[in-house]
């Protein structure tokens, strides 16, 4: 077993056992899973999110890699991903409790309490309101620029997030600056390698420009991505990594399609 409770949440919580706590925390259900209950409470006039992370059994985890996917297991995943984040200065959430239990990982009860970023809006409703309102040059250079370094850094640690959308970035206080103060947030699915495999960084990458479709991007804003994300100048990146933007590009516009088809764009 292993608890860690901030200060502020081991005298709010002493006396009591930290796994009852979280299982009867009431508050605002952001998800109900099997096996995962994500939610918004309040404490002290400070809010928080609570990630609960119950068994999921053997036959869902079965399940999960007969179909190719990963099952997320509990909390101890994205504790670890925020800390690999933190380690490399990119923006990211704050845990302020995680508990984990049972050494079976089909019955497994973990969770991870994170500070809520409030106030702040995603980069998805960001760009929701830039199609109303469209944003200054420097604005847009600005986020895609923190963006971009973000992704960059994040890979150069070794992890790739699964869910890599921009509805998964928060600008804090709704601010603008030179440096724009963003966090990356639900890295339940998140994995960490001493090096990132080429499919989960060509993953990372479809699925951050797929979301970013609706976003007004110019040729040059693409390519300045692509020169900035690999470090090298522009023509050598294109060159020496030519196949990696192709694919980005094909899966980016299949994922795109297949949200079409689904009803999820129209």
């Amino acid at each position: 077993m292993s608890v860690y409770l901030r200060e502020e949440l081991a005298r709010a919580w002493a006396g009591q056992d930290p796994f009852e706590v979280v299982e009867h925390i009431t508050g605002d259900v952001y998800r109900e899973l099997e096996g995962r209950r994500t939610l918004r409470f309040e404490l002290h006039e400070k809010a928080y999110f609570l990630k609960l992370h119950r068994g999921i059994g053997w036959k869902e985890i079965f399940k999960n890699l007969v179909q190719g996917r990963l099952p997320v297991l509990g909390a101890s995943n994205e504790k670890a991903a925020i800390e690999a984040l933190q380690a490399v200065d990119v923006g990211t959430m704050s845990v302020a409790a995680f508990g984990e239990k049972g050494q079976n990982p089909a019955r497994q009860l973990s969770f991870i309490v994170t500070d809520a970023i409030e106030p702040s809006i995603s980069l998805e409703d960001l760009a929701i309101e830039w199609r109303e309102q469209p944003p200054s040059l420097q604005q847009k250079r600005a986020v895609m620029a923190t963006v971009c370094h973000m992704a960059r850094a994040m890979h150069e640690a070794g992890v790739n997030h699964r869910d890599f959308y921009i509805c998964h970035f928060l600008l804090r206080n709704r601010t603008f600056t030179n440096d724009p103060d963003l966090a990356i947030i639900d890295l339940h699915r998140a994995l960490i390698h001493k090096k990132i495999p080429y499919r989960w960084r060509l993953k990372d990458l479809a699925s951050l420009y797929f979301s970013a479709f609706d976003v007004p991007l110019t040729l040059r804003d693409k390519l300045r991505f692509i020169r900035d994300y690999t470090g090298l100048p522009l023509r050598e990146a294109l060159n020496d990594q030519q196949k990696l933007w192709q694919q980005v590009e094909a899966k980016a516009q299949h994922l795109y399609k297949r949200a079409v088809r689904k009803g999820i764009i129209r």
